[in-house]
């Protein structure tokens, strides 16, 4: 079975409301992607929570210093910003917030002293974002202080998920699927390689045509010999190729329309077939 892909399983965890139905109902039938889930989740909930300022170091002046040159700030906000928090040893809850002599935006209205904290809620319209967000510099945009600091554990966090994330198979080789004869599913088929060496075959259809039930098979060129992987109940299958068996002496990928009749040899009606290449 196919695994999420990392950009998926972000949206996934950051927006409570993103609907993809495809990918939510692969997180019920993966172990492996719900676990990975479960850790971005616990992630962005941990992101969204007050921090307590009360063990952070404050960094020294030189450490502005560095950000003010490498950006080419102007002599405005040339004052370390927490330069006040320095004085006390560690960093106050307003030590977060931008600093005091950058007004924020006219546009964006102060919030209510009573109003909820909103849940984080994916972008409607991108050409709107990005006129509003137009010709301001980025340490005048509202609550960017705080998101970088977001971001930062969200990169360290997602670095450490990718390391320790199970290694993608290897793809060995790829066909493309065509119909035979009187059908018009397509699809294609692809061999991965585990780290243990496991091959696998993977195949996706755009639809089961099948009378009676499908059934793979890896083929000979001169079609004089074939080795069945498996039967295949779905649009899609996962199947074990033979250990030692070589993929330049069967080449051939076919998926065929098999009668329920107790016979394990080839009903000779291909649904689709096609062509490894490596």
């Amino acid at each position: 079975m196919p695994h999420l892909d990392p950009e998926e399983l972000s949206l996934l965890a950051l927006y409570d409301d993103w609907d993809d139905a495809v990918s939510r109902m692969h997180l019920e039938e993966c172990p492996a992607c719900a676990s990975e889930f479960a850790a971005l989740r616990r992630t962005v909930d941990a992101v969204k929570t007050t921090p307590d300022t009360s063990r952070l170091s404050v960094p020294g002046p030189q450490v502005w210093d560095g950000i003010h040159r490498e950006l080419g700030l102007s002599a405005s906000v040339r004052e370390d910003p927490l330069a006040a928090a320095g004085q006390q040893g560690h960093l106050p809850p307003s030590a977060i917030a931008p600093p005091s002599n950058i007004a924020p935006p006219s546009n964006i209205a102060p919030p209510s002293a009573t109003a909820p904290t909103p849940a984080i809620a994916p972008p409607t319209d991108l050409s709107q974002a990005r006129a509003a967000r137009k010709g301001r510099a980025w340490w005048q945009r509202s609550g960017t202080w705080l998101v970088a600091a977001a971001a930062a554990v969200v990169v360290a966090l997602g670095g450490i998920w990718a390391l320790n994330r199970p290694a993608q198979p290897l793809p060995l080789a790829e066909a493309q699927l065509t119909p035979l004869a009187s059908f018009s599913a397509t699809g294609s088929a692809r061999v991965v390689e585990a780290q243990d060496g496991a091959r696998t075959l993977e195949v996706q259809l755009s639809k089961d045509e099948a009378q009676g039930y499908q059934e793979v098979w890896l083929i000979a060129p001169d079609l004089s010999r074939l080795v069945s992987l498996g039967v295949m109940n779905a649009d899609t299958g996962t199947f074990q190729v033979p250990a030692g068996l070589e993929l330049s002496e069967y080449p051939i990928v076919d998926v065929s329309d098999e009668p329920v009749d107790g016979n394990p040899a080839h009903s000779s009606v291909s649904i689709v077939r096609g062509t490894l290449t490596s």
